[in-house]
């Protein structure tokens, strides 16, 4: 639920944001519980962002995260997504790719392999921050 007592449906949300980012990213986690607007936190498809990079395959989530090719590629996704989506709880005006994978032994993944929601806001609390600060780093991607 945001600011404004909008209810946002993540569930579908999740899977429309996975379908307008594909094939660059694994999973997303949507942020915005008391927040004036949504914002995610993207987990990549490291292979599927490396062939498109024509990076090694084995660079990891600290690369990808700091590639400003990639961050724009996945502006331009969540722009296009937004546009489609307009409205505020069906749409999010910030992202991040995660700095690290997710970990199991804290709960981000579950004994499934899926992610856990939830733990990811909880142990990426900073990120989460980031997101919404009046003046981000660079390597959150913003579209307003």
């Amino acid at each position: 639920k945001l600011a404004t007592g909008t209810w946002v449906s993540v569930g579908p949300l999740r899977a429309e944001l996975l379908m307008a980012f594909a094939p660059y990213l694994q999973d997303v986690v949507i942020a915005g519980l008391d927040r004036d607007y949504l914002a995610i936190l993207m987990i990549p498809d490291v292979a599927a962002c490396a062939a498109a990079l024509k990076l090694d395959s084995s660079c990891g989530y600290d690369v990808l995260s700091q590639n400003m090719k990639l961050r724009e590629l996945l502006r331009e996704r969540l722009a296009g997504h937004a546009t489609r989506h307009p409205a505020s709880s069906t749409s999010a005006l910030r992202a991040m790719l995660l700095p690290s994978p997710p970990k199991m032994d804290i709960g981000e993944i579950t004994d499934k392999g899926s992610i856990n929601q939830r733990a990811v806001l909880k142990y990426r609390a900073e990120c989460v921050e980031m997101l919404y600060r009046d003046n981000p780093p660079e390597h959150v991607i913003a579209i307003r």
